[in-house]
């Protein structure tokens, strides 16, 4: 497949993404449906462009697959999930896949958990029934997520990142890292790797605190359309993961550039000195 094809693809595969909860969901208005459909139509633009162009953008790791296309699967099976269970409630006819969720909303129903601290985040009056609908989405979406993780690190245990035998190249990769900053690279690299990683393990926590800040500015969200619901559950839980999958990356990069140089001091420790000269 050529170049253009493939980005043409890649373009495609995101505005179906986005236009994927739209199609699949009842009761989505006319006005709504347009635009989701101008946003597909941008998000597609953009991912085209971003692969189309011979410097890199914002998209990082375009060149290390298949990096981007582990997380578009995570992101794409959440978004599916969530999709088909909201079209299972908004039809009043639960299969297994609620079954499973409101299992697993049972199951994270304690103390401090995200899914619980999401919820009591909502704006007070809510029905109960929707309050558990958020948890179960919220879970469902939380476990798709984790499941992805799991993926990306068996990859990249198993040598499928970065593939063996290619180059990684940190300015295509890392567009947005400066290597000649700072201290050196791979400290950089393993520091940007502690921080991302931790991002990700706060942000589940801190995402319905400032939830709940901004209903005092604001109009507060309530999830209690299909759309939205979807929507706000898949980022609340992607993004953390997200941040984790980057840090790791990161981190494995600095690894690769630190036994580089590791290859290239043994190999000039194992270089013979030249004889010295008779006269010297």
């Amino acid at each position: 497949m050529s170049h253009v094809a493939q980005c043409f693809l890649r373009g495609i595969l995101v505005a179906v993404l986005v236009l994927l909860p739209a199609v699949l969901l009842p009761g989505v208005s006319q006005d709504v449906a347009q635009a989701v459909t101008l946003i597909a139509l941008i998000a597609g633009a953009v991912v085209m462009a971003e692969y189309a162009a011979a410097y890199p953008g914002l998209i990082e790791f375009r060149d290390a697959k298949p990096y981007n296309r582990l997380r578009f699967a995570m992101l794409a099976l959440v978004v599916l999930v969530l999709t088909l269970f909201q079209r299972e409630i908004a039809s009043g006819q639960p299969g297994s896949l609620s079954a499973v969720a409101f299992w697993l909303a049972g199951a994270f129903d304690f103390a401090f958990s995200p899914i619980r601290m999401l919820a009591l985040s909502l704006p007070e009056g809510l029905p109960i029934a929707h309050l558990i609908n958020v948890m179960a989405s919220a879970s469902l979406a939380f476990v798709t997520s984790l499941l992805g993780l799991l993926g990306f690190l068996a990859a990249m245990v198993l040598g499928y990142w970065p593939s063996k035998g290619s180059t990684f190249n940190v300015w295509i990769n890392l567009p947005n890292f400066d290597p000649t900053k700072g201290v050196d690279v791979v400290q950089r690299l393993e520091r940007d790797a502690q921080i991302n990683v931790l991002l990700g393990v706060i942000l589940p926590f801190s995402l319905p605190v400032l939830l709940h800040v901004s209903s005092l500015l604001v109009q507060p969200l309530t999830f209690e359309t299909g759309l939205t619901m979807v929507w706000g559950m898949a980022v609340w839980a992607f993004i953390p993961i997200s941040l984790i999958t980057r840090g790791v990356a990161m981190y494995r990069v600095a690894q690769l550039i630190r036994a580089q140089r590791r290859r290239i001091a043994e190999e000039e420790a194992a270089v013979p000195l030249p004889a010295r000269s008779a006269y010297s």
